[in-house]
């Protein structure tokens, strides 16, 4: 099985050289899938794989006329005049405007960028920060997993993880405020029903919250 799948995995590589001599700007092609080996009960994924599934060229939502969109980098976090009634220390989605807010004191609020859920994907609601992890590890829900039933049943964490540097989990919901490894999809309707914010970020919302924080998604 191992050899059979380095065989494939040379060819495909070969096959993307002679496209890319042939034309330098051609779209990248979809690695393969990942294959299970009955016998020794692992999961081969092909290098590269989960940063496609997780990048741009993956979500439908980046198509414009047949083609893919370039994307604005996120706006970094900054302080802002905010009216709400929500308490300081409360944070807001605001799913229509990509942003996510750290409500403060006198009017203000500490405002970031966010990726939210594709069309079909979004909601709203309130919910409590309920745990917190850095370099959490990913489990693919099993609504995720019947789209995609070529995704990892389990990832561990670290750089290259989908789900980023940190992760904030909301009550007893499947969705998080996490990293993420592809910092271009932030600010965008990139995601499966969660809140994608840039490492650093992140990082630094880690650092202002606890648990038990509020969440209100607009």
């Amino acid at each position: 099985m191992r050899m059979k799948h380095c065989i494939h995995l040379v060819a495909i590589a070969l096959m993307e050289l002679c496209l890319g001599a042939v034309n330098t700007r051609a779209q990248v092609q979809e690695p393969s899938p990942p294959i299970f080996d009955t016998k020794t009960h692992k999961v081969w994924i092909q290098p590269g794989y989960i940063d496609f599934l997780m990048g741009a060229e993956a979500s439908p939502s980046y198509r414009e006329n047949g083609q893919y969109r370039s994307v604005q980098p996120a706006i970094p976090p900054r302080m802002v005049a905010y009216a709400t009634h929500e308490k300081p220390g409360t944070i807001v989605i605001d799913t229509a405007n990509h942003a996510l807010y750290l409500v403060g004191s006198n009017g203000k609020a500490l405002r970031y960028s966010v990726g939210v859920g594709r069309e079909g994907y979004g909601w709203s609601g309130t919910e409590r920060i309920s745990r917190k992890r850095q370099w959490p590890d990913w489990r693919p829900p099993a609504a995720m997993r019947d789209r995609r039933p070529d995704l990892p049943a389990h990832m561990v964490g670290g750089p290259a993880n989908p789900l980023g540097a940190r992760a904030l989990y909301l009550g007893h919901t499947l969705f998080r405020i996490h990293g993420s490894n592809e910092p271009e999809t932030v600010g965008q309707d990139s995601s499966s029903g969660c809140f994608r914010m840039t490492n650093r970020d992140i990082i630094d919302l880690y650092q202002r919250v606890r648990v038990g924080t509020k969440v209100v998604v607009r």
